[in-house]
């Protein structure tokens, strides 16, 4: 449907988007779709602003939520038919104006961008300038465009945005050269840094037939651990074939651009819900922009709408370079929403299309780890080290996740032998440290290390409650119990409604006979042992015992050392 008839859309148009009745619906509608958007559920909010649409069909607040909700969905088409009428009703609305312009630009009416721009019915002012130049490509105004791109740099801190989208626009229509010397200004640095930017740089030094340079910035800027994306383009390079310009081919392609770049710079800075709607509209202009689907995916984890984010991640198609990056999102959205069993057999499922990729089997490694197959897990993180060309300091984790995994099955010689790799890999990582120091504090073993380790880990997570937690229990474990005190209560200060943290304290307090203050502790562990996943580490039996007959009696029932007197040794 053109535009300019958008412009006149009526009441039932309106509600035949959500395919809706135009009877009234109950005086709840509007409260039930508010709340519904503040969570992020906008497929419900849709459809209960098209019930409250059908009460007040003029309610200009109640239209822009449902273009917004809409919006966030990626179904720009029906946002759209709500933002006609909206703006046809004489209100503004950034939202709306997005919603028509990405319409507009869908259906290439470049004609249409420039006169919404024109008429100050755009987006944003880096948004509408950037839109214009590339609306100005797509009318066959080149040389314009790319006067105006350098008038945006001339604004304070849009330098790198419009050097960057000058870079793509030259690319475009064949200037390799002009490209490349954008991209070798200083000022394009921030945004030739991003991996578009770099992929695009790449992919213009191999049309200008300088493959050792293309070679030498795709290894600079991705080191050796590359995607298949990355590696499929080092091949063709090595092989001596010219990598097409592919980032942009067409103006349209660019607006795509547009909106992703200012999602990206967003991400950061605005609301996940604000951010969404550039990333949705990017997508839309471009369906095969898979960076565009998986932020829209990843905003939509960080909002805890893990269907929504499932099933944005499953819109990249099998056969994408950047499919494994969405199921291994798919799969953390799954494991996030609690469906376990389901994120399993999708990494699982990745290891047999994708099982040359060390991350694919040791991200499956960690989901087996959490769900204690922990012998399972191991044949996952071996598979994982078996998969890296060479050894590298990025591996540290794979040999310390698989260090919990041997230690949890009680292999501690295992568990040593991959925390050390860990730290020869990363020498002073504070997890690392941390588990290290505690476990080898534990078992009574190389003390004067262990407290090394942990003091080390401190010096480097002042502000970690479990680290700190660690230091202040190995001082209780070795006996001195007055220097445990200062850490413990640090600890509970970062991380107070931990039950093993205050569980923790509890003991210390009763080893300096503090003992009113030891008891209130352990009640404050009992209160928090539904507390995540601390609780399924917390013992509620043995907190109990030690409020009924004190922390020596249980010590003694567990045959365990006593308590030494204060520091007497």
């Amino acid at each position: 449907m053109p535009i300019r008839v958008l412009r006149q859309t009526s009441l039932v148009a309106v509600l035949a988007v959500f395919g809706m009745p135009v009877a009234a619906e109950p005086a709840g509608a509007y409260l039930a779709a508010r709340s519904a958007a503040v969570t992020g559920d906008y497929d419900t909010a849709a459809r209960y602003y098209s019930q409250a649409l059908a009460q007040d069909a003029s309610n200009p607040e109640i239209l822009e939520n449902a273009s917004f909700a809409l919006l966030a969905l990626g179904d720009i088409e029906r946002s759209a038919v709500i933002a006609s009428k909206l703006l046809a009703d004489g209100h503004s609305s950034q939202v709306a104006q997005m919603a028509l312009i990405a319409l507009s630009a869908q259906e290439e009416n470049y004609a249409d961008v420039l006169a919404r721009i024109l008429e100050d019915q755009g987006v944003g002012p880096l948004v509408d300038g950037l839109l214009k130049s590339w609306a100005q490509i797509g009318i066959g105004e080149v040389t314009t465009a790319l006067e105006n791109f350098e008038k945006i740099g001339e604004e304070a801190g849009l330098q790198g945005f419009a050097l960057y989208h000058k870079a793509l626009a030259l690319a475009m229509v064949g200037d390799f050269e002009g490209s490349d010397e954008v991209f070798a200004m200083p000022e394009a640095g921030s945004l030739r840094q991003t991996r578009r930017g770099a992929i695009a740089h790449i992919e213009v030094l191999s049309q200008l037939g300088r493959t050792e340079d293309a070679l030498n910035t795709l290894d600079s800027s991705f080191g050796p651990d590359i995607d298949p994306k990355l590696k499929s383009m080092r091949a063709a390079l090595v092989a001596g074939e010219k990598l097409q310009f592919s980032l942009v081919t067409t103006a349209r392609e660019g607006m795509s651009e547009v909106f992703f770049t200012v999602a990206s710079a967003l991400r950061n800075e605005a609301s996940e819900d604000y951010t969404l709607l550039y990333s949705r509209v990017a997508s839309y202009l471009n369906p095969m922009h898979s960076d565009a689907t998986l932020l829209s995916a990843g905003l939509l984890e960080q909002m805890e709408r893990f269907e929504l984010a499932t099933a944005t991640y499953e819109q990249v198609g099998r056969d994408d370079p950047a499919f494994h990056a969405a199921e291994l999102g798919r799969a953390e959205a799954l494991r996030r929403n609690g469906k376990l069993e389901v994120a399993i057999e999708v990494l699982e499922g990745l290891a047999k299309s994708h099982g040359d990729l060390p991350l694919v089997h040791s991200s499956l490694g960690d989901l087996l780890r959490q769900l204690e197959r922990f012998e399972e897990a191991i044949s996952a993180y071996d598979m994982a080290l078996t998969k890296f060309d060479t050894e590298t300091s990025g591996q540290w984790f794979i040999y310390y996740a698989r260090g919990i995994a041997h230690e949890r099955l009680d292999n501690w010689t295992n568990s040593e032998a991959n925390f050390r790799k860990a730290l020869k890999l990363n020498p002073e990582q504070p997890q690392v440290l941390n588990y290290l120091g505690y476990s080898l504090v534990e078992k009574q073993e190389k003390l004067d290390e262990a407290l090394s380790m942990i003091e080390r880990a401190v010096a480097a997570r002042p502000d970690s409650g479990y680290i700190v937690d660690s230091l202040g229990w190995v001082l209780f474990r070795l006996g001195r119990y007055e220097e445990a005190v200062a850490p413990m209560e640090r600890a509970t200060e970062l991380m107070p409604i931990d039950p093993i943290v205050n569980d923790h304290l509890g003991d210390v307090y009763w080893s300096v006979g503090r003992y009113l203050e030891a008891e209130f502790q352990w009640k404050r562990a009992l209160s928090f042992v539904d507390f995540g996943d601390a609780g399924q580490e917390a013992d509620p039996d043995r907190i109990r015992r030690k409020l009924d007959v004190g922390l020596d009696v249980v010590l003694e029932e567990e045959g365990a050392e006593p308590l030494r007197l204060a520091d007497d040794g």
